[in-house]
């Protein structure tokens, strides 16, 4: 005898890439300034969200180009502007460019005295019926700066370890053993190590992708195309994240 009750929706595996991108303001590793290339290498990289560090916004006077408007808008992404270094010609920092709606931005200043100026940024993105939550990062150069970042970072994000959460960034750890990763692999699952740095012969995996939960992440790798190579001195490193949602919240 039926309850009368409507059947529960069925599960769907969606399908999200993510990428982070140290773009060096646009400057290549042969020394030449062309935000064309950065874009062209976004455009191969086709990920729904892209954390970029050290990307130019908001600049001023003649021959200044505001990069983040313009990779935002020769791609078609949503841009958050999350700059560190405030200057009076132009701005400096992270950024995100995502294809997902944006339900919500925050900041994370991640500043030490006497050091150049780091930060986070921390948006609340929809995705379907669910939320995901991307931080994008640069830590600092030295290795008790970001033990420090990292430690502030986990606070951050909390105790709620129900959310789905991802982190991109050029953390520049050098020393994988005693740096930084440790309490970032304890909050969020280990980031797979993929070589990124420098990008004509990468040898160090300074760039990181972390989602949590870590079963939902497939796959991370370097994206070392002919063109990735010369356009900014790190790789990019790109993710793919599967999760299972109800069918009503893709439908």
């Amino acid at each position: 005898m039926s309850s009368g009750a409507p059947p529960l929706p069925a599960a769907a595996t969606c399908e999200l890439s993510v990428a982070s991108y140290k773009v060096h303001r646009c400057i290549g590793a042969d020394g030449r300034h062309d935000p064309g290339r950065v874009a062209e290498v976004l455009r191969e990289l086709d990920a729904d969200v892209i954390g970029l560090q050290e990307v130019a916004s908001r600049f001023r006077g003649d021959g200044a180009l505001d990069q983040l408007a313009y990779l935002a808008r020769a791609l078609g992404y949503q841009p958050v502007a999350g700059p560190t270094l405030l200057q009076h010609r132009g701005h400096c920092g992270n950024a995100l460019l995502t294809r997902l709606p944006i339900l919500g931005v925050d900041r994370v200043d991640l500043s030490i005295a006497g050091r150049e100026p780091r930060g986070a940024i921390d948006v609340k993105l929809g995705l379907g019926g669910d939320d995901v939550r991307v931080v994008v990062t640069h830590l600092g150069l030295r290795w008790r700066d970001r033990r420090a970042q990292a430690r502030w970072l986990v606070d951050a994000l909390g105790e709620d370890r129900g959310g789905f959460v991802v982190l991109l960034g050029d953390i520049n750890e050098w020393l994988p053993r005693l740096g930084c990763l440790g309490r970032l692999h304890a909050r969020l699952g280990r980031a797979p190590a993929v070589r990124s740095f420098p990008a004509r012969r990468p040898l160090f995996a300074l760039d990181r992708v972390w989602v949590h939960p870590r079963v939902g992440l497939i796959e991370v790798r370097a994206h070392a195309t002919p063109l990735a190579r010369v356009a900014s001195d790190h790789l990019p490193v790109r993710g793919t994240i599967e999760w299972l949602t109800s069918a009503a919240s893709v439908a």
